[in-house]
């Protein structure tokens, strides 16, 4: 059993140590943070970002292909991406970024949705009801005040229940990043809010856009606890994220948690070239780091793991993503009707007859 996280003692705190668990070598470094996951749970947590590597793979492919449309890379942030939604619960809101939608795939959006979405079919904003979740937001940093708001809401509903939401680096420079953070704290609204800083907002290093030696010392200009975690420890991002969704549901307020990552890949396949601002020694560096290479070691000391194992679930989730595509490429194309008569609640004059012409086009 681990002695936890302490999130009291983040308060008012400018500079602490990053949080670990497990070192480059798959190791166990702090017994203490360890998290009390089973077997079964830590297998399962694997599975999961093994799972979301392959899909990063798969969508670049598909989109090289013409077959998926916008698609930000993910490869190299699964123990931030993952690590924090295994510590979620599927009643908890999700209110995700462009590149979050691995945790939107595994809060329970069918992966088909996923990909209609990245080829900007309208029906891939159309969620189960069941879904405690909002599409991946585009605008930088603007999930951070709705994320205010939905959480405030599931206090005043008296709900056990967190909003959880995640922005880059870059976000933390926008002024949606503090006022969210501020009224969320004001309030003591049950949210953790993330940066995952994977150095780069687009081609912009971090220390480019601002003078703060840590991100996570931001959170003390609103009064909330502010956490820096290694975020390509997947043991130590899911023990940061599970202290701090005990401590908003316990009434205390949000958290605001720094995860230390890096994509592997460009910031979009729109264009970007990483190799235009980051060294070749840069990324080597980072990959050793891979946090995959990390898990897939403790997991295999452990007994818990094989090649084998590792072969098996490759060819499941590679099924998966062909049967959601298949369901994707055989439903009817979009009509720009329906994407006109979607875009207002109550249709402008002006609207309507566009909406008209294209039915009747549509018809013929």
């Amino acid at each position: 059993m681990s002695k936890g996280i302490d999130l009291n003692k983040y308060f008012d705190t400018p500079k602490h140590d990053v949080v670990q668990v497990l070192d480059e070598k798959g190791k166990v470094v702090n017994k203490d943070l360890m998290p009390d996951l089973s077997d079964d749970q830590l297998v399962e947590l694997f599975k999961e970002m093994l799972w979301s590597r392959i899909l990063n793979d798969r969508s670049t492919k598909l989109n090289r292909q013409g077959r998926l449309g916008f698609f930000a890379p993910t490869a190299g942030e699964e123990a931030s991406q993952i690590g924090s939604h295994f510590a979620m619960e599927k009643e908890d809101f999700l209110l995700p970024a462009y590149r979050d939608v691995p945790q939107l795939v595994q809060h329970g959006l069918p992966l088909a949705k996923a990909f209609q979405w990245s080829r900007g079919h309208i029906d891939g904003n159309k969620y189960p009801e069941t879904l405690k979740a909002l599409p991946p937001q585009i605008i930088i940093g603007a999930q951070y005040v709705q994320t205010a708001g939905v959480a405030l809401g599931l206090k005043k509903n008296g709900a056990k229940n967190v909003a959880f939401t995640y922005t880059g680096d870059g976000g933390t420079s926008q002024g949606d990043f503090y006022e969210g953070m501020n009224f969320a704290g004001a309030f003591k609204a049950p949210a953790v809010f993330y940066s995952q800083n994977n150095g780069y907002a687009i081609s912009v290093p971090r220390h480019v856009q601002t003078a703060a030696p840590t991100l996570a010392q931001k959170a003390v200009a609103v009064g909330i606890p502010g956490v820096q975690v290694d975020g390509m420890d997947a043991l130590a991002v899911y023990a940061v994220s599970k202290a701090a969704r005990d401590f908003a549901v316990a009434g205390n307020g949000p958290v605001f948690i720094e995860t230390l990552t890096y994509r592997f890949g460009p910031h979009t396949l729109s264009g970007d070239d990483p190799k235009r601002y980051r060294t070749a020694e840069e990324e080597e560096e980072w990959h050793a780091k891979d946090p995959l290479t990390r898990m897939r070691l403790f997991l295999t000391d452990k007994g818990l793991w094989s090649e084998e194992q590792e072969s098996a679930w490759e060819e499941e989730v590679n099924a998966q993503i062909d049967a959601a595509m298949q369901e994707v490429e055989s439903a009817p194309k979009q009509k720009v009707s329906e994407y006109l008569k979607d875009t207002f609640i109550d249709t402008p004059a002006v609207i309507q007859e566009q909406i008209d012409k294209f039915v009747a086009k549509e018809e013929n």
